[in-house]
């Protein structure tokens, strides 16, 4: 045995203590503003539906008429991977996982929508009704992981019938079993973070009202006007809205089109991937990082219906839009038609499937301290894990096949990707 070193230092303990004791205020703002991922699933996309047309047949509604899309335009893997550029070896798996998920969950986030597209008279009718459906849906199976509604905005001319529809859809809800855990409140064109800051309030009411556990609500900021990413003082609004939510807000969601004529992005230059789109985007990515508020793309507008050359040309768009979508670390998106979702998961299972087996040798060999030809670290096992979760919860990859080339449980991937804040700069156990 060698030597042991002689350690010396030269600093007082006292001098440590005393750091440490100037930065509290700072550490317990860190774990306040920016505790991380919560680890929960993140549905891939969100499916708006007019709350005077939603009704109990809905999901499955979808997936029928996807399903039905692939069978007139696509009806094998061979001519679904010539429309999408899938090569040979993900052609089979892909098709075959999407049709499976059209049959089994075809839509992950569905919101009944009383804003956009909203049509009916009688909005407490309709608001009432969606409760009583989404709460059978629940009891029964048949409900979409999670289901919610957006209402009006909260700005003064459509600012109480937003509010109404709120209180009427979640005291329906309450009416008929409860609050279900996949419950998701959408607040749409937020320019101020004091219009958060005034749907916490009318949720913290609500809560109170019905002896819920404060903070049993929860709902998503939608990002529609050039205020919420640039205010006039030349901050970033989107970041404080956030802190506005008081931990209640999960999501951002993009608004494509709200957002472009904002800025004055003519008709035909509207999409997810114009440079306006690209800018706020990445705003909200970056005030969203770490505080546990997940990031949504939003959608296009280009519909697969009509003739098959047609179909074929809107589904290349929506599954090129979604790949670059995931690339840039977006894993959720919106659909507008049922005929989206095929390319939807196609997009979704392909990035998965693709990076698999290069992600799986990668985090195996850190979690086995085994080395190779990328030296990786704490935070990229985070990423690493973070895919395979992904891959698992929509469908892409299966729990036995990560088990295999990782030799990692679902517990250890959970370990890798929820890290303590401190084990990112520190060694793997």
């Amino acid at each position: 045995m060698g030597q042991q070193e002689k350690v010396s230092t030269s600093l007082a303990g006292a001098v440590s203590e005393g750091i440490s004791a100037s930065l509290a205020a700072v550490d317990a703002e860190l774990d306040r503003r920016y505790p991380g991922d919560p680890g929960t699933r993140q549905p891939v996309h969100t499916v708006y539906v007019p709350g005077n047309l939603y009704d109990a047949g809905t999901v499955r509604s979808w997936g029928d008429q996807a399903l039905a899309a692939l069978d007139e335009h696509a009806p094998d893997a061979a001519s679904f991977a010539a429309v999408l550029g899938l090569s040979d070896d993900l052609a089979e798996d892909v098709y075959g996982r999407v049709r499976a998920k059209l049959e089994r969950e075809p839509i992950e986030d569905l919101r009944v929508d009383f804003e956009d597209g909203y049509g009916g008279d009688d909005e407490d009718r309709d608001a009432a009704r969606a409760a009583r459906l989404i709460s059978e849906a629940y009891a029964t199976g048949t409900a979409a992981p999670y289901t919610g509604i957006r209402m009006k905005c909260m700005e003064a001319a459509v600012r109480d019938r937003g509010i109404r529809t709120t209180d009427v859809f979640l005291t329906g809800l309450l009416e008929h079993g409860g609050l279900p855990e996949g419950l998701v409140l959408t607040l749409p064109k937020v320019t101020y973070p004091e219009q958060v800051t005034a749907f916490v309030r009318l949720l913290e009411a609500f809560e109170k009202a019905h002896g819920l556990d404060a903070g049993r609500l929860g709902f998503e900021i939608q990002i529609e006007t050039s205020q919420a990413i640039l205010a006039a003082d030349g901050t970033a609004a989107v970041a404080r809205m956030i802190g506005a939510a008081e931990g209640r807000a999960t999501g951002l969601h993009y608004g494509t089109f709200d957002y472009s004529a904002c800025l004055g992005v003519s008709a035909a230059y509207q999409a997810s991937d114009h440079p306006a789109a690209d800018h706020a985007k990445a705003i909200m990515q970056v005030a969203a990082a770490g505080t546990g508020v997940r990031v949504s793309d939003g959608s296009t507008n280009v519909l697969p219906v009509g003739s098959t050359a047609h179909v074929h040309e809107a589904w290349r768009l929506h599954y090129g839009l979604t790949r670059r979508a995931l690339a840039r670390a977006y894993y959720q998106g919106w659909d507008m038609h049922p005929g989206h979702i095929p390319t939807r998961y196609a997009a979704v299972f392909a990035f998965y499937r693709e990076g698999f087996e290069t992600a799986a040798k990668r985090l195996s060999a850190y979690a086995n301290h085994a080395g190779g030809d990328v030296m990786d670290e704490p935070a990229t096992a985070k990423a690493l894990s973070s895919y395979m979760l992904r891959g698992i919860d929509c469908g892409a990859l299966d729990t036995a096949e990560v088990d295999a080339l990782t030799g990692l449980t679902r517990a250890d991937l959970d370990r890798f990707a929820a890290p303590r804040r401190g084990d990112l700069t520190a060694s793997a156990e």
